[in-house]
């Protein structure tokens, strides 16, 4: 089976893509700038979104009956579930949600994890977290929980619900079905992940049952590569860069151009980059280019990696999915430019693209994805 291949060097270094500029002419990436990102969940007013857990079992939570919050500290108490949506928000335009459901690295006065329920949209309009006793983890609890988080919030039943562990495919699956949900097995919960980060800081640790260096119980899957679908094959491609302002019009013009791909929310990661700053990313060029672009549409594009070891690049797509997408002949000058991509990537944050074009030195994509590398969850 055919697979993509490195072009001629000299090919290689003189094609661009729009203003995209091939890594090896670029000096500055031996001493890259850093990006960087401050991402915050959107603070819900006090009080009148939070509400003390009063549907969870008694001995779920390690909290004694007796302890009352009081008002100025009820917003950090972390046995508390959060149920909010945007005032500024329009309900019926939520229509896809990010779900985690797993246990937490915290015990209940039982000593069994705690498992906690973790909803909300790409744009954080909408935040609902609830805890559960691990007796009560099945498609049925999810299922009810998903029309409360409707009712409670006024908004409809998502179209589609995107999740990222593997082992809590058939739960979501078989919830979402009977509720006619379409569930999306993706590592693009980009805002869920960050806010699970972030709530591991401000409200895991600080609960009473917390126990330190407990391990994740559902740990993200380490795919081995397969070889690439021959649908997916491109016939050439080049290590590009474009600057961060050029990449927002790429952003902007998926809806606008009707192009196939898919955005992150930029403004809510929060990342501090100069226009100018150049964001490294991968152009492959195909005479089937829609065609290419429709079929990589429909698989959850989340990252690309140069693995210098292999001398290929990955491609992980949905949840538990990589490819070996490209492969190059490794001498010291495409080892060096590889090494480059990464060290290019690893200063804007992880932030990285993948552009299909018909042409290298067209001025126009196809398909356009922004893509984004993150750490697994620290739960």
């Amino acid at each position: 089976m055919a697979t993509l291949s490195l072009n001629n060097p000299a090919r290689t270094k003189s094609t661009t893509l729009n203003s995209h500029k091939p890594i090896s002419k670029i000096t500055s990436f031996t001493k890259p700038t850093k990006v960087l990102f401050n991402f915050s969940a959107k603070a819900p007013p006090k009080l009148h979104h939070f509400r003390p857990n009063s549907s969870v079992s008694e001995s779920s939570v390690s909290v004694p009956k007796e302890a009352e919050v009081e008002s100025d500290d009820f917003e950090d108490d972390p046995t508390q579930e959060l149920c909010y949506l945007d005032p500024e928000t329009d309900p019926e335009s939520i229509t896809e949600w990010e779900l985690d459901f797993c246990s937490r690295p915290i015990l209940d006065i039982r000593g069994k994890k705690l498992w906690e329920l973790v909803v909300c949209d790409d744009s954080l309009s909408l935040q609902y977290t609830k805890y559960f006793p691990n007796n009560l983890i099945n498609s049925i609890t999810l299922k009810e929980a998903i029309e409360t988080i409707s009712e409670e919030l006024g908004v409809p039943i998502p179209e589609k619900i995107r999740f990222f562990r593997s082992q809590m495919q058939t739960i979501i699956t078989k919830a979402c079905k009977e509720l006619s949900i379409k569930p999306i097995a993706s590592k693009r919960c980009i805002s869920l992940l960050l806010w699970l980060d972030e709530r591991y800081e401000t409200v895991y640790t600080k609960h009473p049952g917390f126990q330190k260096g407990s391990k994740p119980l559902l740990a993200l899957d380490n795919p081995f590569p397969m070889e690439l679908p021959e649908n997916l094959v491109g016939e050439k491609w080049a290590f590009v860069q474009l600057p961060f302002s050029a990449v927002r019009e790429e952003v902007s013009s998926l809806e606008t151009k009707f192009v196939f791909g898919a955005s992150l929310d930029l403004d809510l990661l929060g990342i501090e980059v100069d226009e100018k700053t150049l964001i490294p990313g991968l152009a492959v060029a195909t005479s089937r280019a829609k065609p290419l672009a429709a079929w990589m549409n429909g698989l959850e594009v989340c990252s690309i990696e140069a693995d210098t070891a292999r001398g290929s690049l990955i491609l992980s797509v949905g949840i538990s999915t990589c490819y070996i997408y490209a492969s190059y002949k490794k001498t010291p000058v495409t080892t060096t430019e590889a090494e480059a991509w990464e060290a290019a990537k690893k200063a804007c944050g992880g932030l990285h693209f993948l552009a299909i074009q018909e042409d290298l030195d067209s001025e126009d994509c196809v398909g356009f994805w922004l893509l984004l590398d993150l750490p697994p969850p620290p739960v």
